[in-house]
């Protein structure tokens, strides 16, 4: 019994100790750094079928015939022929439809879609196309949308007739509304004759089909749900077009954004890099519309009330597909660099610009007289040196001459290249300061330890890396952009819930060092369930649902909490992030002048329950007053690798529940993330 005494008498010392050792001392009465409105943002990139089939709300492929192989994605019936003179210089080519050469035969063509078509019941869809009947007449053009593999009396399933008539191009459209809901449908449009008259031979071009409720309603517009999702994450910056595709596997189909504006008929196709970067998961058929263009990523920066960050080329190819020594076969030489720099200047006058210059006066046009208010501008994406030869920084020198005069405004953003640490960051790392950059773009996909700080070097060297990873910078440098990041599970490469823990303990470092992290950006940001070539991606779709992973929800905490001043908050004087003593506990706090309120966020990676107590520090006069009410979000799952899905969406989501105001010690759950928000 004596010894039964003794271990219980232990065992309560031994856990009063680590609840005394788990006090957080959070100074509420000075105010640390501002936390910037741009910490917490999106990337997008056209990568997994992310804009032509995915945010872009536009449902049919290869809707002006432009694809290399001008039918992919149609199915041809009757007499059909590809024409190339059409009315849209930048897209020439269209088709002709003629009489099949027997009243019984059908002339007409069909569209796949994007991994089909889908529609809801009771939904209403607007079919567009550009015609005419070249020889005169008039002509119908039956529009359906059909279930090839029905088994009804008939394929179609809802549809609509639209009128051709005269020599000359129109736009013509048609309203489709659909009987039920349904996937993996097609568009088939038969050429018909009017009653009375001859069969005309007509031509289309331009053959489209969105749902009429579009976010904000908008004709060009993005599908409605997936913005929403982008909407409630309160990004503070959207970086916009893309990473790789920016440089393009050759520089002929990089992203282009002067061919993403104007009128959206003669917006010319690009090839995207990603169509067949992975042979193991390869999508021939992935192409850019530039529907999704610049105009409407500043559109959505508006909706979102966020700053635009928008990258440009700097002249380099992808340095990954393109050897550097071959720099004059496949990369502008720096004497050619002019028409580059010039597309950047040219970028700022079109969303920043008069009315009365050229490119403000072309986004006037596309309805939007006031400028954009672009405050942000990146150049180049992950390019990095070579130890003999400054391929990315010499380019970069002649950008930053240029606009820093002519734009001093503007803050420019260069980068440290594909990696976290090595050679190419080493390199880079202190050029950025010396070229004078606002900001520097920092990419990391790491695996578990590397996140929670524990990963080492070949030499078995500690890297620079998890929560404690800003604590050490230079703070009279440039600004941190972390741009391209994720955690990257070893051997489970998924959304799976403990990864985005992970990524949850790692972002408190991005918190407390809020002087030198400016921008952050989890990547990638979509993934079609039946398109995709890289994961794992913040939300999941298919046609006609889509689901918001862990990680989503991670980065909506963040971005709805964060604050607008950094609190001091510590344990035993060391930052908690994870260190040797302190048992799995990641955390930091944060003011927040608006909602008048102190927020802590708490990640415990260990496999126990942490006991926390939270120790308000500073003047009397700032404590007295107290809370006045207060809340507590969970974030956590059943297993660690438990993920969200479409069959289940709503697997892993955030809790809330009201808490006392005055509480002050918690029991944080094992593998767990916790905001809590005490209002004044």
């Amino acid at each position: 019994m004596k010894t039964f005494l003794t271990l219980g008498l232990a065992t309560m010392l031994a856990a009063t100790a680590s609840a005394a050792d788990h006090s957080f001392d959070i100074n509420v009465s000075k105010k640390g750094a501002p936390i910037q409105s741009t910490m917490y943002g999106i990337f997008f990139e056209d990568i997994n079928y992310a804009a032509d089939g995915g945010l872009y709300a536009e449902m049919v492929k290869n809707r002006s015939f432009e694809f290399p192989q001008n039918m992919m994605g149609w199915r041809t019936f009757g007499n059909v022929k590809v024409m190339d003179d059409g009315p849209f210089d930048k897209n020439p080519h269209y088709v002709r439809l003629s009489y099949a050469g027997h009243p019984h035969k059908h002339t007409g063509i069909e569209n796949e879609g994007f991994f089909g078509i889908a529609v809801k019941e009771g939904a209403t869809y607007r079919f567009s196309v550009w015609a005419r009947c070249p020889e005169g007449g008039t002509s119908v053009l039956n529009v359906q949308l059909v279930d090839n593999d029905s088994m009804g009396e008939s394929q179609e399933m809802a549809g609509c007739n639209v009128t051709i008539e005269g020599k000359e191009w129109k736009k013509y459209t048609g309203e489709i509304k659909a009987k039920r809901t349904q996937q993996d449908l097609s568009l088939r449009i038969f050429l018909r004759n009017v009653r009375g008259q001859r069969l005309a031979v007509t031509d289309v071009e331009h053959v489209s089909l969105f749902p009429t409720d579009t976010w904000k309603g908008r004709e060009n517009g993005m599908r409605k749900d997936l913005a929403q999702a982008l909407a409630d994450l309160k990004p503070g910056v959207f970086r916009f077009p893309g990473g790789c595709i920016v440089e393009g596997t050759d520089l002929q189909t990089r992203y282009q954004w002067k061919n993403s504006v104007g009128p959206v008929e003669n917006r010319p196709l690009n090839e995207n890099r990603w169509h067949y970067t992975f042979a193991h998961r390869f999508y021939p058929d992935y192409y850019q519309s530039y529907g999704l263009g610049f105009f409407e990523y500043f559109q959505l920066c508006e909706d979102f009330g966020c700053e635009a960050l928008p990258v440009i080329s700097c002249g380099l190819a992808c340095q990954y597909q393109n050897n550097i020594k071959d720099e004059k076969k496949v990369h502008v030489a720096l004497e050619d660099l002019d028409p580059y720099i010039q597309d950047a200047l040219d970028l700022i006058e079109f969303a920043n610009g008069d009315v009365t210059t050229t490119w403000g006066k072309l986004r006037a046009d596309m309805g939007h007289p006031e400028p954009f208010n672009l405050h942000y501008l990146g150049v180049g994406n992950e390019q990095w040196d070579e130890k003999d030869n400054p391929a990315f920084t010499s380019r970069l020198k002649k950008f930053m001459d240029v606009l820093s005069k002519a734009h001093p405004e503007i803050k420019y953003i260069g980068t440290t290249g594909p990696d976290s640490e090595g050679w190419k960051f080493d390199i880079l790392q202190p050029k950025m300061k010396e070229l004078g950059v606002d900001l520097y773009d920092e990419h990391f996909y790491r695996n578990e330890e590397w996140f929670l700080g524990k990963a080492k070097d070949r030499d078995g060297n500690p890297l620079n890396c998890g929560a404690m990873r800003y604590d050490s910078y230079d703070r009279k440098g440039p600004k941190v952009f972390a741009g391209e990041y994720a955690c990257h599970g070893k051997g489970k490469k998924w959304n799976h819930f403990e990864t985005s823990l992970y990524e949850a303990a790692f972002m408190t470092g991005f918190e407390r060092n809020a002087d030198i992290v400016h921008m952050c950006t989890y990547a990638p940001l979509f993934a079609h369930v039946k398109g995709w070539q890289w994961r794992p991606d913040m939300i999941w779709y298919d046609n006609a649902s889509m689901f918001k992973t862990c990680s989503y929800y991670v980065q909506q905490l963040y971005g709805q909490y964060k604050g607008t001043n950094v609190l001091s908050c510590s344990m035993a004087q060391k930052p908690i992030a994870g260190q040797d003593d302190q048992d799995g506990l990641f955390a930091t706090a944060c003011f927040d002048s608006e909602m008048n309120a102190v927020i802590v966020k708490v990640a415990n990676v260990s496999d126990d329950d942490q006991p926390v107590k939270l120790n308000w520090t500073g003047k009397s006069k700032d404590l007295k007053a107290g809370f006045k009410s207060a809340e507590q979000i969970t974030l956590s799952a059943t297993g660690m690798n438990d993920e969200n899905s479409l069959d289940d969406p709503l697997k892993i989501t955030p809790k809330t529940e009201i808490i006392a105001a005055d509480a002050t010690e918690f029991k944080i759950p094992a593998k767990s993330f916790q905001v809590y928000i005490f209002k004044k």
